[in-house]
């Protein structure tokens, strides 16, 4: 099979890795792929939302199956343009990806279909947010922006004059662009986050492994919001009791509301959950796997994905047995200093081959790619993720933390507490 991988960050790596172990696959391309992923596939310089060109290029080069990493194609219809050429793709369509696309729509639908979620409201205009804030709310409150922002449109408030600055940020000076038309505001939830990932064919769900991100910027879950530091997986917080429930209210809930609504949801549902006293509750969705929970889940996944994406497209996941190894792994963000606001491009990186041939490690590039000279260089704000295995959670975190240190770029940036959670476990 030829397969075409679209996206260029460290989650498509991670898939692409996955895919280049099926024994059903004898080329890769990725569009537009990054330093990293040129070393298993065949990069190509198509950007993710030209769809006619994707599309085009999947055509002429008898790509078999195209999996779709990002969430901006698949909100944009990229499945949908895929599917009406002919080529089989693995994502939701556009009116499924609303899932994430929208937080009204997600929001609603956990309403309607008695999910447990946080208690909200939804606005339109700055100044009836601004009257709602001002009604006697309790503070904390989360101020989300309805539409993609890049993980960054989620403002959590402690004051009212915080809670003011966020509405005039998202739907006055509208930061996030479009994505500040509506905005939800909702009850700040306490608990522990938990991620789980899952695949879904439109009627059935098989749940991957559980998985935690750490989002803040510095240690001790300080600074701003970024796409994630470092993560692990599994999550020692995330039960048996927990995965019961969850499976009862919410999982098979949210893919048979979905099918209600008439847009039946093929792709992976990320379940972004908050463990609170009154018990799990969801705090949002994505269309597509997490960044960087990825590159902590794929490589325990046992099946081959092509075997699972192809399940997922025709409707037989059902059939289908979802395995993951019985160990863990933990993922470190080496970021450039200054993310997620500024910071410097273009500076080489060494060290990056002592990762050849070592099993149970994995250096997976997000930001990067190689100057004229092929010096692999620094291209984002999130660099690299160091991924390794082990045993348990703390042996696979002292693994990727020794990991972290054979590579080095000028302005390389990581927390250092990755994964610290696990000890109070």
């Amino acid at each position: 099979m030829k397969v075409l991988i679209v996206g260029s960050g460290g989650r498509e790596h991670a898939i692409a890795a996955s895919v280049a172990k099926s024994g059903r696959v004898d080329h890769i391309y990725c569009a537009p792929g990054n330093a990293g992923i040129a070393q298993i596939a065949e990069c190509v310089p198509i950007g993710a939302m030209e769809f006619d060109r994707i599309t085009a290029f999947a055509k002429e080069a008898g790509v078999d199956l195209v999996i779709v990493g990002m969430d901006d194609p698949l909100v944009g219809g990229l499945v949908d343009a895929l599917e009406a050429a002919g080529i089989r793709a693995f994502g939701p369509r556009k009116n499924a990806a609303v899932l994430e696309g929208s937080k009204v729509f997600s929001k609603n639908l956990m309403k309607k279909y008695h999910i447990p979620t946080a208690a909200y409201e939804v606005f339109s205009q700055a100044d009836e947010a601004l009257e709602y804030l001002h009604s006697g709310v309790k503070f904390p409150v989360v101020l989300k922006a309805d539409g993609l922002a890049l993980g960054k449109g989620v403002l959590i408030c402690n004051t009212l004059e915080e809670a003011e600055e966020g509405v005039c940020t998202i739907m006055t000076e509208r930061k996030f662009g479009s994505a500040g038309n509506q905005m939800v505001i909702e009850e700040f939830m306490t608990g522990r986050e938990v991620s789980v990932l899952s695949f879904v064919d439109g009627k059935t769900i098989r749940i991957m492994s559980s998985a935690q991100d750490h989002k803040r910027a510095q240690d001790g879950d300080k600074g701003l919001n970024t796409g994630g530091m470092g993560t692990f997986s599994p999550s020692p917080f995330y039960t048996k009791e927990v995965d019961e429930y969850c499976r009862k209210y919410i999982y098979q809930a949210t893919v048979d509301a979905m099918a209600a609504e008439g847009r039946p949801f093929k792709g992976v549902i990320f379940f972004g959950l908050m463990l609170t006293p009154e018990g799990p509750r969801v705090l949002e969705y994505n269309a597509r796997f997490g960044d960087p929970e990825a590159q902590v889940v794929l490589p325990r996944m046992k099946n081959d994905i092509v075997d699972v994406c192809e399940a997922c497209i025709d409707g037989t996941l059902d059939a289908l047995d979802l395995q993951f190894e019985d160990n863990a792994a933990v993922c470190v963000v080496l970021a450039s200093e200054g993310y997620p606001l500024k910071y410097e491009k273009g500076l080489p990186i060494t060290g990056l081959e002592r990762f050849a041939g070592k099993e149970d490690y994995y250096c997976f590039h997000a930001g990067t790619k190689a100057a004229a000279d092929g010096t692999i260089v620094t291209n984002g704000g999130r660099v690299l993720g160091i991924t390794a295995k082990g045993e348990t959670l703390q042996e696979a975190r002292k693994k990727a933390y020794g990991a972290a240190e054979w590579v080095s770029f000028a302005n390389k940036y990581m927390r250092h507490d990755i994964g610290k959670a696990i000890d109070e476990a």
